[in-house]
């Protein structure tokens, strides 16, 4: 290789976690850019979000994963498997932990797996903004010894601390490899994929208990429309009478205010003005059929 000529580098890093612990911010913060959504509700993610950082001598793609747990229906089977492909895939597995959080036995027993997959193995301990620095260093010798990852991050994935350091050595272990995708892409998941994610993350901020959870969002119809607002139509399922009408609100009043922050967010996030339409249907037990499931891309990541 000439001396002197800068080295590419390009990788697959997978971040894990238990719901909430911060792998959506920490996406969302290196892209500079709202790509995968958050809410203060557990399991928001579902899908495996793909988003790619490109510099000029390195393109990390990032795989960010549904919330490690227990499933205790068909969807979240789905959505474990959706992790493992992820740890299959990645080069780099980013382990995210809680800077005041005891370790859970499921982090513990995922962590110990984790060695075993011959892969750059990080604990990334999140949110440290909001503990006390002096407890970190007995934490980061204690994650040290029992599972001897190649690296342990402090970081504060909301104020950025701790970020340029995380990609540095997330770089050093990437292999030798020009980029998998154009420098200007920052993922490979069509316009109406994030649309229906904007939508679905409304329902988790207005919506409390049962329904986020029972809930999906199907972008019917797109239609780019020349000198015209792009039209959008998106159906939100649900599986019971009772939900569509907490959904629908009285008058219609809760659906409009669903449609109508949407629309601003979705407006901001593809950078045009578009007409949407939003329509509740009920599909019972949707969560448990297999086949509704593929039709959402569930398993196919």
């Amino acid at each position: 290789m000439t001396e002197g000529k800068i080295i590419h580098r390009a990788g697959y890093v997978c971040i894990l976690g238990r719901p909430n612990v911060g792998k959506s911010t920490l996406l969302n913060q290196i892209l500079g850019v709202k790509l995968s959504i958050t809410s203060p509700k557990p399991q928001t993610t579902r899908h495996r979000i793909l988003g790619i950082r490109s510099e000029e001598d390195y393109q990390i793609v990032f795989l960010d994963t549904p919330g490690l747990m227990v499933p205790h229906y068909h969807l979240q089977e789905v959505m474990m498997k959706t992790i493992e492909s992820a740890i299959a895939d990645a080069d780099v597995i980013l382990f995210m932990v809680e800077a005041n959080d005891t370790l859970a036995t499921e982090d513990s027993e995922y962590l110990q797996r984790l060695r075993t997959e011959g892969k750059s193995l990080f604990i990334i301990i999140n949110k440290i903004d909001q503990i006390d620095k002096q407890r970190l260093l007995p934490l980061m010798q204690t994650l040290t010894e029992r599972f001897q990852p190649e690296e342990i991050i402090p970081i504060s994935a909301l104020t950025k601390d701790g970020l340029s350091i995380l990609l540095a050595e997330i770089v050093k272990r990437l292999p030798a490899s020009p980029p998998y995708y154009p420098a200007e892409m920052l993922t490979a998941y069509p316009e109406r994929f994030f649309v229906a994610e904007i939508i679905r993350e409304k329902i988790f901020y207005y919506f409390g208990e049962e329904i986020p959870y029972s809930t999906t969002v199907v972008i019917d119809e797109y239609r780019e429309q020349e000198g015209r607002k792009d039209f959008i139509r998106a159906i939100i399922f649900t599986e019971r009478e009772s939900q569509k009408g907490i959904l629908i609100g009285k008058g219609g009043s809760k659906l409009k205010k669903l449609g109508t922050d949407s629309r601003k967010e979705i407006e901001a996030f593809l950078g045009k003005r578009v007409h949407l339409k939003l329509f509740v249907k009920v599909r019972e037990k949707w969560r448990e059929k297999d086949g509704f499931l593929r039709g959402l891309g569930y398993g196919k990541e």
